[in-house]
């Protein structure tokens, strides 16, 4: 059960395969059919396969670690980062060099890289964030650079032909302008964030809606409104994450995220949905067979 699109294990444990081992044996146990560990930099690819790998075998118990090995798999991709989004010609090479690696070396995780991104359009000016964007960073030469560093990991999914995470913050009509760019309509657009126009404009064009334990932090005089949404979305386009360390769903928001704690935002959804865990869990599990091909 509780399969989880999207965390970021290297950064949820901190670089501790010991603490690593722990999460995924605790994953394992539920039994989910997918795990997906997201990249956010041109070069954390090979560091994240190493760390997974210490992790896994830390696993004394031989079934659970099997488990555990099945369920995982990985993306990678480069996070709209100023300094990125500046360098994205050289970050792109570094991003192509690290999936060569990894997909043609033939070792443990060679087919296990099933997904381009997070990549994508972010225009939510908090400086007081980790990230510290600040729309003053952004000159017209950088927004058009942060545009064709997304473009650029489009096409790149599109030529491999994997589904992309898609990271949108405030920025619908910049990110829906950079796919029609590309023609390619495949993947999640994770953590969604807007309400059910800008839903019916992927969904149109095919692509899969993640949603977090942000969905549990909304309001009671917007419930309404999510509940619209998440009624709106059908059930073979639907998916939940963690984005772990990230996004802590409502009774720990504020505390540290991990994939284990996506159990409340199962419960939250299939509350709004009226439908049991086990069946969203289902639902949850086809979409990930379905895309990813598993």
């Amino acid at each position: 059960m509780y399969s989880d699109t999207h965390f970021h294990f290297q950064k949820l444990t901190d670089d501790d395969t010991e603490r690593g081992s722990e999460i995924l044996s605790r994953m394992a146990a539920s039994k989910p059919v997918f795990a997906l560990d997201i990249g956010t930099r041109c070069d954390d690819l090979s560091s994240r396969l190493e760390h997974m790998a210490l992790s896994l075998d830390g696993i004394a118990d031989k079934e659970i670690r099997a488990r555990a090995e099945r369920m995982i798999f990985f993306s990678a991709g480069i996070w709209p980062d100023v300094d990125e989004i500046r360098e994205r010609d050289s970050c792109m090479e570094t991003l192509l060099d690290q999936i060569g690696e990894a997909t043609e070396s033939g070792e443990r995780f060679a087919k296990k890289v099933v997904a381009i991104g997070e990549c994508g359009i972010d225009h939510h000016w908090n400086p007081a964030n980790p990230d510290a964007r600040t729309e003053s960073d952004f000159d017209d030469e950088l927004f058009a650079g942060e545009h064709e560093l997304f473009e650029m990991q489009l096409s790149l999914a599109k030529k491999m032909q994997v589904p992309v995470i898609v990271h949108s913050r405030d920025a619908f009509c910049d990110t829906v302008g950079c796919i029609k760019n590309c023609g390619y309509d495949n993947g999640i657009v994770h953590c969604f964030s807007y309400g059910v126009h800008e839903a019916k404009t992927f969904l149109d064009r095919g692509w899969y809606l993640a949603f977090g334990g942000g969905v549990t932090y909304t309001k009671k005089n917007r419930m309404d409104e999510m509940e619209e949404l998440l009624r709106y979305v059908p059930d073979d386009r639907l998916l939940l994450e963690t984005d772990a360390p990230y996004l802590a769903p409502v009774p720990l928001r504020g505390e540290r995220n991990t994939p284990l704690n996506i159990t409340y935002t199962y419960e939250f959804i299939s509350a709004k949905k009226n439908i049991s865990v086990q069946q969203l869990n289902r639902i949850v599990e086809k979409n990930c067979e379905r895309l990813f091909r598993l």
